[in-house]
């Protein structure tokens, strides 16, 4: 019996059309790949990349002082030496401005705004002798009071004041601090008498302060449920705690914890709540690290990481330092790492919250970059390229970065000509 068989090849015709197929199907496939791949790196690929939605006017150059941005709600606003000026955070249309009055500088800035309220202080002639209360809802100045001023450089007016729990609490200085009396000098401001409380929609006074005998007031930062302030006593730095309520001393604790931290080093906050401040003493061998501290002033981690930006959220602190290093602030444990990015790329900005970790990146040899981390392991989320770069071409270090809705607020200033706004989105 014969076999049967069948020949699978298609007739001649339908070969030739398979073979033309495949000719035209693999140059088409390669050069669409390429096309992506090209399309992926300059920031055009949907999917994979970044927008810019909207840009703020160009801004005029700016002063070394009085810089500052603050996010309320659907707004955005910048402070610079000669005025305050607001957008809208989700068409970056200007809202208002708030003018300063005169021949005055803006010399200080509080770091935060509480209840829509932000606190700048003024200064006209010496010194930064004034502070104001500013609506950022729409501009309107609440109140102004006095302040003594201390050496009359605004570049040296750092954490000069600060708003929570209701209150503006500003710090007054004396030049003369440090230095013996002369006679028949005006008496020099005592440290009790040096931090003020004020409510932060009135300005009527509140309290002041009980400092303890032979510390002043350098730094200060108000928390939901109590100030805070770091000292410079007598022979070392401390940290102290005083109720909103009426300014007594809730406790003070000593920032160092092998061997006195020295009066004179410098101290920043980080955050209020939970407390963590940076720390640089003036020696080689001093400390350089972030303190953590309880609602109670006991210590907690001791992070010996100093960063050019640094942000606290969930229990942790995340420092920029190559790449992103999250650390526990009970034990000062490192809890993850991101890739370290090396000499030709580093990180511009940085954004914590809602359990993301974002930051901005710039490359020498290319576009800019977005990554974002999980806060709480460090795994990739997300990551794209900016079809522009960031900095637009003038090689300045962003200066902050808010989220809003589905748009990543870039902030600037700087010298020269900058936009203090530019706002993004994924796509």
């Amino acid at each position: 019996m014969a076999t049967r068989t069948t020949d699978s090849t298609p007739p001649g015709p339908f070969r030739w059309a398979a073979a033309v197929l495949v000719l035209i199907g693999v140059p088409l496939a390669l050069v669409g790949g390429i096309a992506s791949c090209v399309a992926s790196e300059t920031g055009n690929l949907p999917g994979d990349s970044m927008e810019r939605v909207w840009d703020a006017p160009l801004d005029r150059r700016a002063a070394e002082y009085g810089n500052a941005a603050w996010a309320v709600g659907d707004t955005v606003v910048r402070s610079r030496f000669d005025a305050v000026t607001a957008f809208d955070a989700g068409t970056g249309k200007r809202r208002w401005q708030y003018a300063v009055p005169g021949r005055a500088e803006i010399c200080a800035t509080s770091t935060a705004a509480a209840d829509s309220v932000a606190l700048i202080g003024l200064m006209e002639g010496k010194g930064c002798a004034t502070v104001a209360a500013i609506d950022l809802k729409d501009g309107r100045e609440l109140w102004r009071t006095d302040r003594r001023p201390g050496s009359g450089d605004p570049k040296d007016e750092s954490d000069v004041v600060a708003t929570g729990a209701g209150l503006a609490v500003l710090r007054d200085e004396d030049e003369r601090w440090g230095e013996e009396p002369e006679a028949g000098a005006p008496p020099v401001l005592a440290g009790d008498q040096a931090l003020r409380a004020f409510d932060l929609r009135t300005g009527a006074p509140r309290w002041k302060a009980a400092v303890p005998k032979g510390c002043l007031p350098r730094q200060v930062a108000v928390a939901p449920k109590q100030v805070l302030a770091a000292l410079e006593c007598d022979t070392e730095a401390k940290l102290a705690a005083f109720d909103p309520a009426d300014g007594k001393a809730r406790w003070t604790v000593p920032l160092g914890d092998r061997r006195p931290v020295a009066a004179d080093s410098f101290m920043s906050f980080v955050s209020a709540e939970p407390a963590v401040l940076k720390v640089q003493e003036p020696v080689e061998h001093g400390v350089h690290a972030y303190l953590a501290f309880g609602q109670d002033g006991s210590r907690q981690g001791q992070i010996d990481v100093i960063g050019r930006d640094a942000a606290v959220a969930g229990g942790k602190l995340f420092v920029v330092s190559g790449g992103v290093v999250a650390f526990d602030l009970a034990s000062g444990n490192e809890v993850w790492t991101s890739e370290d990015y090396g000499a030709w790329r580093e990180i511009t900005a940085m954004h914590v919250g809602n359990g993301r970790v974002t930051v901005f990146t710039h490359s020498r040899k290319g576009l800019d970059e977005l990554y974002v981390y999980d806060s709480a392991t460090g795994d990739t989320v997300d990551e794209r390229t900016f079809s522009r770069d960031t900095d637009n071409g003038n090689n300045t270090e962003l200066a902050d970065l808010f989220r809003h809705e589905d748009l990543f607020i870039a902030v600037r200033w700087g010298d020269g000509d900058l936009q203090p706004f530019s706002a993004y989105r994924t796509w």
